[in-house]
Order: C-alpha cells, then structure tokens, then sequence
C-alpha cells in the first residue's frame, strides 16, 4: 500500500477506525493514547513521515544542538474479544501543512478502506463558556441523520452548527466524500484553558466511545489528572483573583481574558502546534497569501502577540521585495 510501512497485517472483523492527531486542550491526542495504552493496542503499520513533514529548525538539549525526529503517524488495532467490532486507532503527533492535508486524509483512507472499516471516529475539543470545575460533556456531529438519532438516543449532545478546525475536523469530512460514514466526539474545555491539557474533556470522549460501542473503558486515570490540574488552576485563580475557587460565582469575560493571557504566559504551546506554526510561517514567506492561515493559527492559540514581530516582518519583506 503506497505510503504505508506494515509490520504486520492483523485480519480484523468490521473494525471501527480512531483517528486523532493534537488539538486544543490536547482532547484528541490524549483520548486515543489512553485507548491505545488501556486496551493494550499493537502498533502495525505507519505513514512515512517524510511524505507529509519537513524540518523547521533545530532541537538544542544541554547546549548541544540535534535535528529533531519528524512526526510520527501510526496505526494500532485492538481485537474486541468480547463484541463484532474490533478496533484501529491511528495516532500522529503533530498535523501536516493544511497543504497536504487532503493528500494525508486520503492515504489514511485507503488504509481504513482495505480494512472494510465500519465506522471512522475522531475525537476533538469544543471550547465553551464553562468553568474548569464543572464536569466536561461530550457532544458530537455525524456524517448522516441516521447516526446522529442513533448517537442522540444515547444521551450525547448534537453540535448543531460550527466547525470543527484542523486534522480532526477536516478527516471526517474527507471520509465521508469517500464514501465512509462516521462522526466526531467533542469534550468540553473552557474557553481559557485551550494551551493545556484538559484531561477530563478527554476522559468524557473516552467514556461517550466506551458507550458508543459497548466496551468497559474506566477512564480513571485521566478523571486523576484531570483533578490535579484543577488544583493548578486553582492555584493561579486564588492568584489572580482572590477568593476564587469552588462555589465562588461564575468567571466574568474580563477575568476570563486575565486568566487566558496568564496561562498563555505561564505554559507552553504544544510541540506540535509551535511546528505547525513554523511550517505556516515558512508557507508564508514564500506566498504572503499563506499569512491569513497563519493568522488563524495564532489567534486560535492566543499567541498573535508573543509572534506579532515576526509576522508583521513578512509583510515588510515582501514590500521591500515589491521595490
């Protein structure tokens, strides 16, 4: 299969197929590692990584400067000893240039294709006014009314309208022009806290699938994380505000903007995020009509102003150029 390294060819029966790359909050990502970790899933193939990544620049560790290892984009499945359905769960650590990412979309296509997949999954975050202490609800959007009353009378919760940005997102729309049906889990994370990981929004996505497809998966190790972050954000709170924590009112739009640029200042953005962002800045210096993407990216991030310099520099550039 063009593009496809195998270490194995598992035989499966009407295998469901997770797909998850990073996102906001990290609900993806960590959804799938924990399916992949918890059902104990092997690793059978993967996409070559030099197809769909490039480098962007150096890695330096003690001093001693080393080119970084591209992305890794890989498949696992898992023999449902107890059900129809088996599963396979592929996994990237970062999101290829938007570029190629139709190309990526269809290659993993193939791969679910020559499975005879049953259903295509993919997990993302949905950004809501909500507090970090309130449990995390899992929503979702599927390729076809049918599916959307069969996951209704579940008890998930119908995303109306919206979209859903990046790989998770523009994955299951490419499956369903395939042919594929399938549908997209959202967990809950508030709106302040899309630069960290929010395992409890991952946790909701695992137990609404664990529902789904009739499989125990006690997403009990996420629920502690998850607890442990809300102390940390709690921490920061009493910080900014004091007095705030658990049953002390709801967080107004002015303190949400406070906390959203303090957390921005005091964590990182995902490795694979920075990555994407260096790819689209690259993009950009190349063909300024790239810029308005790369603005969305910094935007949807809260990180305009920390690359504000660089970005206004491509506009510079290229009007130097033009004399």
């Amino acid at each position: 299969m063009e593009g496809i390294k195998f270490l194995k060819r598992p035989r499966l029966k009407k295998p469901f197929f997770v797909v998850a790359w990073p996102g906001m909050g990290e609900v993806a990502f960590k959804a799938a590692g924990f399916l992949v970790e918890k059902l104990g899933a092997n690793e059978f193939a993967g996409i070559a990584a030099e197809d769909f990544f490039y480098l962007t620049g150096s890695v330096i560790k003690d001093g001693i400067m080393d080119i970084p290892k591209l992305p890794e984009s890989k498949f696992y499945f898992w023999k449902n000893k107890s059900g129809k359905n088996d599963l396979i769960i592929f996994i990237s650590n970062a999101q290829p240039d938007l570029s190629k990412a139709e190309t990526y979309s269809q290659r993993i296509i193939q791969m679910a294709k020559s499975f005879h997949a049953e259903m295509v999954i993919s997990f993302a975050s949905m950004p809501q006014p909500i507090d970090h202490t309130q449990e995390s609800s899992a929503w979702f959007a599927a390729t076809s009314q049918d599916l959307c009353a069969a996951l209704e009378k579940l008890g998930l919760r119908k995303l109306k309208e919206g979209a859903i940005s990046g790989m998770n997102g523009l994955f299951l729309g490419v499956a369903k022009r395939e042919g594929l049906k399938g549908f997209c889990l959202l967990g809950e994370i508030p709106l302040y806290t899309i630069q960290i990981e929010n395992p409890k929004a991952s946790a909701a996505v695992v137990s609404a699938l664990g529902k789904i497809l009739d499989i125990k998966i006690d997403p009990v190790s996420l629920i502690e994380q998850a607890q442990n972050m809300e102390n940390e954000i709690n921490k920061l709170l009493d910080y900014l505000r004091p007095g705030t924590g658990p049953g002390q009112g709801p967080i107004g739009e002015d303190e949400v903007e406070k906390i959203k640029k303090a957390l921005s200042q005091l964590t990182k953005l995902p490795a694979s995020v920075k990555e994407k962002i260096e790819q689209l800045f690259l993009a950009a210096q190349d063909d300024l009509t790239r810029a308005g993407e790369l603005k969305v990216e910094l935007d949807k991030w809260n990180a305009y102003k920390e690359y504000e310099d660089r970005f206004l520099d491509l506009f510079r550039k290229s009007k130097e150029k033009g004399n």
